[in-house]
């Protein structure tokens, strides 16, 4: 009887085993055919293009930040002002996180991959995306525990499908091997798109719209946090999102985004 239950088991085994290779071969045959019949388009001018989702004239448009920045929210400076000096900003209004890193300036081409990403069902740009972010953030994901994507509230990702955030992490995670906690953070109500609000009008709408899951406080729990965002603009969500990883015990809670508004006066989004 053992014996007939253990041929039966690694049948079965056997068979799940082709059956994912099957869906692996199709899928790959047609992600091909489709990249046959459809070249890829520039994310921002609409060119065609292979690989990354924009082509090299736009790639050369990207921002990326490099140091002189601001240890502590990562906004570049014009000039080295010298060895752990902040800006002013970060001095005037210290966030609950401790650091923050983006790995571009939200400008036009930053826009297009983001809102590609977001809106348009582009998952396939999040790779790209984030072997960015990895790069930029090594700093923050040599020291980390966990990764927590912002999330999304249930039902606004029902119609979206997927959250492009998570995409975002599992790419990172990938890429450093750090640990991804998706299920801990939850956006326990809805809130209005932060498009069009102030400052304060931002910090209000996301007003005790975090929470951590009863049964996910161990993920967070005396840990080192760095929480994935694909845009940082006035920082009130990922303010919110820290200050209940923190209520959690989070032993440190920093920031990694694709891309940050610099001039959060000239907000474009």
């Amino acid at each position: 009887m053992d014996a007939e239950v253990s041929t039966s088991r690694a049948f079965s085994s056997r068979l799940r085993g082709a059956l994912r290779l099957a869906r692996g071969a199709w899928s790959h045959a047609s992600r091909l055919a489709l990249d046959i019949a459809l070249p890829t388009l520039c994310v921002a001018c609409r060119e065609p293009v292979s690989g990354e989702g924009v082509c090299a004239k736009c790639w050369a448009k990207l921002s990326f930040i490099a140091p002189p920045f601001c240890p502590r929210l990562g906004i570049p400076f014009v000039y080295d002002p010298g060895p752990g000096l902040l800006s002013m900003e970060a001095i005037a209004n210290p966030p609950a996180y401790q650091r923050a890193r983006a790995a571009v300036r939200y400008d036009d081409v930053a826009r297009a991959l983001v809102h590609a990403l977001k809106y348009q069902d582009r998952t396939d740009l999040a790779p790209a995306m984030g072997r960015w972010m990895a790069r930029a953030g090594h700093e923050l994901l040599g020291e980390a525990d966990a990764l927590v994507p912002v999330p999304l509230h249930w039902r606004r990702g029902w119609s979206r499908r997927y959250n492009q955030s998570g995409a975002l992490a599992r790419v990172i995670g990938r890429q450093s091997g750090v640990k991804l906690a998706c299920e801990a953070l939850r956006r326990v109500r809805p809130t209005q798109q932060q498009i069009g609000l102030s400052r304060s009008e931002r910090a209000d709408n996301v007003q005790g719209a975090f929470k951590i899951a009863t049964d996910r406080k161990a993920d967070v729990a005396g840990r080192r946090v760095v929480l994935i965002d694909d845009v940082l603009t006035s920082g009130a969500t990922v303010d919110a999102c820290a200050r209940a990883l923190l209520r959690a015990k989070a032993a440190q809670v920093d920031v990694l985004v694709f891309a940050r508004v610099v001039d959060t006066h000239k907000a474009p989004i």
